[in-house]
């Protein structure tokens, strides 16, 4: 596939991850507000952020293939973005410790002002955690910049008792999905 894509994401797992389908892409980081509008039920907040990504760098970039993505992670009916500090981190994992949850990433892909959107959802299972484990991790400083305070890509994955679903979706691309949908619709 040799055309001109872009990637609408700073995060360095999602271009690893895009470059399982294209191996030449460009990556420009969108600047909108990321506020959730209050009408939008709190499981299509992903799909809702990826879409407003996408289509803010397929302004600069009207003749490429944009692709825009937003994972998040919901436990107890509760959305889990990045963890701003320590604290904050360490409630999310004791949340998630012992618990099933959800990872919902947002997929939204732009093309001559066409805009295809979609999400994909794994469940993800915890051991219990002890509260020195969780401390542990958060010294790595391993869970600031990753929804839900963990990466299932590195030492997060100890945390990690099952899986249901696209590990990839956990990482934060369903690249599978992501492929398969670019090729049906564009």
């Amino acid at each position: 596939m040799s055309e001109n894509v872009i990637l609408a994401s700073a995060s360095p797992r999602r271009r690893e991850l895009l470059s399982m389908i294209y191996s030449d892409f460009k990556v420009c980081v969108s600047d909108v507000d990321e506020t959730v509008p209050p009408d939008i039920e709190v499981f299509e907040a992903p799909e809702y952020l990826a879409r407003l990504k996408a289509m803010d760098v397929a302004k600069k970039y009207q003749d490429g293939l944009v692709i825009g993505a937003d994972t998040s992670v919901f436990a107890d009916g509760k959305m889990l973005g990045k963890p701003k500090n320590s604290d904050e981190a360490f409630s999310m994992l004791s949340l998630l410790s012992g618990k099933v949850h959800r990872v919902i990433t947002g997929c939204a892909v732009v093309k001559d002002k066409k805009v295809e959107s979609f999400s994909v959802t794994t469940e993800v299972e915890f051991y219990k955690l002890s509260d020195e484990e969780i401390r542990n991790y958060i010294q790595s400083g391993d869970p600031f910049d990753k929804a839900g305070g963990y990466g299932i890509q590195t030492d997060g994955v100890f945390f990690v008792k099952g899986i249901k679903g696209d590990y990839n979706n956990v990482v934060g691309l369903p690249v599978a999905e992501l492929a398969r949908q670019i090729k049906v619709k564009f």
